[in-house]
């Protein structure tokens, strides 16, 4: 096969290649369907997550007494702390739902402009769907530097709090 040159010929998708969309079109469809799917249960748990919250929080108030005595200052519940986690996990779960979204919304829109392209040979529908799986494929790119960034920046900074915690004696009571 000689070295094509793909700025100045016309791209020739082969039967093969073609095959090999339309697999991949279905599996882009299926698996942004239960995207979706994911985004609206972690939408629904966002909004019951804090009732969850404070549920779990008032179980744990009753049964403290009776299993440890230092939990009864933890469960207190007029303690803005531990008010405000249920908020937290609120926000939590509704960013998690909008990040999820994205990919899923990509990966969507790769799949039907594929299948568009397959089906009617549109030049326009195939640029369409390789700009969002160019889209799709940059934010899974920035989400894992982001990501490993995180992991880095907190290996460094318990790596700094093992050696101050060894450097000053303070030591962890259990």
């Amino acid at each position: 096969m000689g070295n094509l040159d793909l700025l100045n010929n016309d791209l020739q998708v082969s039967p093969v290649s073609q095959n090999f969309l339309r697999e991949a079109t279905k599996w882009g469809k299926s698996l942004s369907i239960i995207g979706f799917i994911s985004c609206g249960f972690l939408a629904i748990a966002a909004f019951f997550a804090h009732a969850i919250y404070n549920w779990l929080i008032a179980i744990a108030a009753f049964l403290a007494p009776a299993i440890c005595p230092k939990l009864v200052a933890i469960c207190d519940y007029s303690s803005s702390v531990i008010r405000d986690l249920g908020i937290t996990l609120t926000a939590i779960y509704l960013g998690l739902a909008v990040l999820l979204f994205f990919p899923s919304y990509y990966l969507n829109r790769f799949s039907i402009k594929m299948r568009l392209a397959l089906n009617s040979v549109s030049h326009e529908d195939f640029e369409d769907s390789l700009k969002n799986a160019k889209s799709l494929l940059k934010f899974c790119g920035i989400f894992t530097i982001i990501v490993f960034t995180f992991f880095v920046l907190a290996f460094i900074f318990g790596m700094l709090g093992i050696a101050l915690q060894h450097r000053t004696g303070f030591e962890v009571s259990g």
